[in-house]
């Protein structure tokens, strides 16, 4: 890792009683600790994602960026959100990808240009909140079904990007707050996942919960840790990373409740699938969806990571699961420390943040409501254009054959009866081939779905790109080595 907080290092430092320190809020120098400056009654019926905007606007209220009013506007959510109230909000720290990262660096060095012909002190230009920016958009898939193919394609990532990945390194030690992840560490949704993700941020022996946004889809896929995040435009990030509050309507909150437990069988793609088709059928555009009910200790933090990452796909700011036992299992299990660990869960469990199901559960107030039974939940896939399309999979083929037969759109393709059975015959380095409709051409595992390789046709051009090295680690436990999957699974 490299960047300007002490080599990388994530500071999450804290202990004792100093989890929730005092703090002056909006000037008036009352002693209070996080989020319990708010009312009692309102505070405890806030859903939980809604609870980070009102402990940031006091964290930050100054009677100019960030107004008392607000904090009150936020507080009283159930009566304002109706109303589509405008809100400050300024988030823990920013995330970047190295295509919409660039242009924010070249902004931060052109700044320093401009105070250095000024005759005043450049250093003083840097991002005002800590900024992550990970180096995962510039690879492409050039060998394929090779056991070389991960050193041969980070070669040829490496020369044709020299120039940026250079002047990326020189931003990660020239500007304070900037921590760059270099080439070859993973996706910037599983490193974020994995690694930066802080949850509870300690800053100077004051703590406070973590939020991001980025500059790119899927951000949420942070939501499925406890972590508020979203996606938003390039001239946001920046006046996010040089102090300034984004202005945000103060969302709907939609209360999702899961019961039960998935089938034998049933996977986090299953469920995915079918909970985006329910929301998108719902109408969450604009809104907070926020999951709950006993269903939720049944699941892996990595199937919650999978719904939160589709939030894109059903349209809402965020799916948020709220922290529990499973998110604590889940960042010891990723190398954060005891102290860490105990740190976040006493500082939630101090505000009310922490969902502990051997207690009795304090009943939240949502906009709208939705159910869902895990056990109801079937194999499915979607398609073939739009996420929210569901296909049970025993309906697959009837499905497919009816595509074809539809006319021109998101399930239809027109193809006469006489052309569906057309054969295209081709040769692929020598040997005959064939292609009909329906055909798969291209197979990829990504970190951005949960799906498998299937058995493939030699010419279909393959690819294996988990997001996370630990990725590397169990395929080597398992088959003993990555060459070994290249030989079983034919990648």
């Amino acid at each position: 890792m490299e960047g300007g907080r002490g080599g990388g290092e994530i500071d999450n430092r804290g202990g004792g009683d100093s989890y929730c320190k005092p703090y002056t809020i909006c000037g008036r120098g009352r002693d209070e600790r996080g989020i319990k400056a708010s009312r009692p009654s309102a505070r405890d019926k806030l859903p939980y994602s809604v609870k980070i905007l009102p402990e940031s606007a006091i964290r930050n209220c100054d009677e100019f960026q960030v107004k008392s009013k607000d904090v009150e506007k936020i507080i009283d959510w159930e009566n304002t959100s109706p109303k589509q109230v405008e809100i400050p909000f300024k988030p823990a720290r920013v995330l970047l990808q190295d295509f919409t990262g660039v242009p924010a660096v070249v902004d931060l060095a052109c700044m320093r240009d401009a105070m250095n012909k000024l005759g005043g002190d450049s250093n003083k230009i840097n991002p005002m909140v800590p900024v992550d920016l990970v180096i995962d958009h510039s690879v492409q898939v050039d060998v394929a079904r090779s056991e070389n193919a991960v050193q041969a394609n980070m070669e040829l990532e490496f020369q044709r990007n020299k120039e940026r990945f250079a002047f990326l390194k020189w931003g990660s030690s020239a500007f304070d707050n900037m921590l760059v992840v270099p080439p070859g560490s993973g996706i910037v949704l599983q490193v974020n996942l994995e690694y930066l993700g802080r949850v509870i941020f300690n800053t100077n022996g004051i703590l406070y919960p973590d939020s991001v946004v980025r500059t790119d889809s899927h951000t949420t896929t942070i939501d499925g840790l406890g972590v508020a995040g979203w996606d938003v435009g390039g001239i946001e990030a920046e006046a996010a990373m040089l102090g300034h509050p984004m202005s945000m309507v103060l969302p709907g909150v939609v209360g999702f409740k899961l019961l039960g437990k998935l089938r034998d069988g049933v996977n986090a793609a299953d469920l995915v699938w079918t909970v985006t088709q329910i929301l998108r059928k719902h109408g969450v555009v604009g809104k907070f969806v926020e999951f709950y009910g006993e269903g939720m200790s049944e699941l892996s933090l990595a199937d919650r990571a999978t719904i939160a990452n589709m939030s894109p796909e059903y349209g809402a700011t965020m799916g948020f699961f709220p922290v529990d036992h499973v998110t604590l299992q889940y960042i010891q299990l990723t190398g954060r420390s005891d102290e860490t660990i105990a740190m976040i869960e006493s500082y939630l469990r101090a505000n009310k943040m922490f969902v502990d199901y051997n207690e009795p559960q304090i009943e939240k107030v949502y906009s709208s409501y939705l159910e869902l039974k895990l056990e109801d939940v079937e194999p499915c896939i979607s398609g073939p254009k739009r996420p929210h399309d569901r296909i049970p999979l025993k309906e697959m083929k009837a499905d497919w054959h009816a595509c074809l037969d539809n006319k021109v759109g998101f399930k239809g393709f027109a193809i006469p009866k006489e052309s569906q059975n057309k054969v295209v015959k081709f040769s692929f380095h020598g040997t005959p081939a064939e292609l009909r409709h329906g055909d798969v051409v291209i197979a990829a595992i990504t970190s951005c779905t949960n799906t498998s390789n299937p058995s493939v046709k030699p010419w279909i051009k393959t690819s294996l790109a988990p997001g996370s090295g630990v990725v590397t680690k169990y395929l080597q436990k398992r088959y003993g080595g990555c060459s070994g999957v290249v030989r079983k699974q034919k990648l």
